[in-house]
């Protein structure tokens, strides 16, 4: 059951975008207050408990509830800025109380690491950092002063394109990185 909700929740994240740009005209903005609100909270209640895993969700559900408070459409547009926002948390914390992201992720295929990699996966994790302060201030600013076309436009296509552009540029020097040591 929460692989399912898991499930749900990423394919929300993803055509989030799309929905508000092209659902705004049928829906209000309480119903996607509900529907996401419930999905967190489902996760919170059948979620694996990881780092971080309950604010976020109560974070979620605080900022559902006063989008069906307020019924407003411009507050839907927060919602990707708030997904920046915790990952940032997530990762830049972990710099602050380790082991870093990265490495944490690491670690899952490879528990031992030379301390050239666990170096180097502190610096993805500074990288990753910087992309989604980046991304948060740049979806903040969209939603702020840009029409709702640009807003979809990059939440659901740029955005996802540039992490997908990290994530390879890394890879590959990750390979390089690994050769080395």
């Amino acid at each position: 059951m929460s692989r399912l909700i898991s499930l749900g929740l990423l394919l929300a994240g993803l055509l989030y975008p799309f929905a508000v740009y092209y659902g705004t005209e049928h829906f209000a903005p309480w119903q996607f207050g509900l529907l996401l609100g419930s999905l967190w909270l489902l996760r919170a209640f059948t979620g694996a408990r990881r780092p971080g895993s309950r604010w976020m969700a109560v974070a979620v559900i605080l900022f559902c509830l006063l989008l069906a408070w307020f019924d407003n459409p411009y507050l839907l547009r927060w919602y990707p800025s708030l997904v920046s926002a915790f990952m940032l948390a997530l990762f830049g914390l972990s710099l602050l109380y380790g082991p870093p992201m990265v490495e944490r992720i690491a670690r899952i295929t490879e528990p031992v690491l030379a301390p050239k990699v666990v170096a180097y996966t502190r610096q993805v994790t500074v990288v990753w950092s910087v992309f989604f302060l980046c991304n948060g201030l740049l979806a903040a600013a969209l939603t702020l002063w840009a029409p709702l076309s640009w807003w979809t436009l990059y939440n659901g296509f740029i955005a996802y394109g540039l992490m997908g552009l990290l994530f390879a540029v890394e890879w590959l020097i990750r390979q390089r990185v690994r050769g080395r040591v």
